[in-house]
């Protein structure tokens, strides 16, 4: 394999990969490059990767960030005062009950992606980097969280915020081996133009993260207590796909969505070429709920988070831990598609 670089374009701040062999000849013929280095080759094949995640499987959502940890880890049955207000010890508690789960039997063929936080990215499980033991030992594609947060509601819907750290995390992805990233943003009311802004928000950061050799995860979510919900379905699957349309022929996105109110309304997302898959999110449905709904949606799979571990506790026994892991495995890949 030839050397792969990554170079940095001072003009939109985007990270090209380059197959080039030993010299970065853009970086020669523009004087506009400011940063070119050297990558490691990917875990997994992308071709292999694209593959597992479009075939039999689900992607297990394991990116809680500092906001949502806290809650995460009292439905684990860790309380807050286990760290004090030390964050570092609440996110070491948090990468505790993840290894927890990935290292466990159950984390098997049935997970074909994993999202990681970024700190989890950074992290080691058995001594081995987060990302290369999820890909080497349990053939799970991993995918990492970018955005950094959701603005105040504005026309209905929540913008992320500006990612003023995203080329870094880009490249700081490839370096790890990851295939692919993913960003949510949230809608609360049918507003036409407030959607309008998420989709564009979501696909023109999505371009960036093509151009970086990534594979973007698209997370406009509908909150499922919106009393507009199939109003705000029916405003986001329009302009998702006047988006898929505008895409080049070479390109493909992935799409993480709320469970539809009408079963297989996304179908048009899920059979567009310019789609590699359509995942669905739990959005506070019960695990229960939640495949319920997935069963009924043709093509679509599953990208559950607080569905997936809603019966863990950091006080079960091992055995009582596999148990409850496996039986919520096996109920959400049985209902995905």
């Amino acid at each position: 394999m030839r050397q792969q670089f990554l170079c940095k374009d001072t003009h939109d701040n985007s990270y090209r990969y380059l197959r080039i062999g030993v010299h970065c000849v853009v970086c020669t013929a523009y004087a506009k490059t400011v940063l070119c280095v050297p990558m490691s080759p990917p875990i997994m094949d992308r071709k292999i990767a694209a593959k597992r995640i479009a075939g039999k499987g689900f992607i297990a959502a394991l990116d809680q960030s500092g906001g949502s940890t806290p809650k995460a880890l009292a439905a684990y049955g860790i309380p807050e005062n286990a760290w004090g207000g030390d964050k570092e010890k609440m996110f070491a508690l948090m990468h505790a009950m993840r290894t927890r789960m990935i290292v466990n039997p159950s984390f098997d063929q049935r997970i074909s992606g994993a999202i990681l936080f970024e700190k989890t990215m950074n992290s080691t499980i058995e001594g081995i980097p987060a990302a290369k033991y999820l890909a080497d030992t349990k053939t799970i594609v991993p995918f990492l969280k970018i955005d950094e947060g959701l603005e105040e509601e504005k026309d209905g819907v929540q913008l992320m915020k500006p990612m003023t750290g995203l080329t870094e995390r880009l490249q700081s992805a490839n370096k790890h081996g990851i295939f692919g990233t993913k960003m949510r943003s949230v809608i609360g009311s049918a507003n036409a133009q407030g959607i309008a802004a998420i989709v564009d928000q979501q696909f023109t950061i999505g371009a960036t993260i093509t151009a970086a050799g990534l594979m973007p995860i698209l997370e406009p979510e509908v909150n499922i207590k919106s009393p507009e919900k199939p109003a705000c379905e029916f405003l986001l699957r329009e302009v998702i796909i006047k988006h898929l349309d505008a895409l080049p022929s070479d390109v493909q996105v992935m799409l993480k969505l709320t469970l539809p109110d009408t079963a297989n309304y996304y179908e048009p997302l899920i059979k567009h070429p310019r789609v590699l898959r359509v995942v669905a999110l739990s959005g506070g449905y019960s695990c229960a709920k939640a495949n319920e709904m997935l069963s009924q949606n043709r093509g679509m799979t599953a990208s559950f988070s607080r569905a997936l571990v809603e019966n863990l506790r950091a006080d079960q026994s091992d055995e009582e831990f596999t148990a409850a892991l496996d039986a919520a495995i096996e109920s959400i890949y049985r209902a995905s598609h």
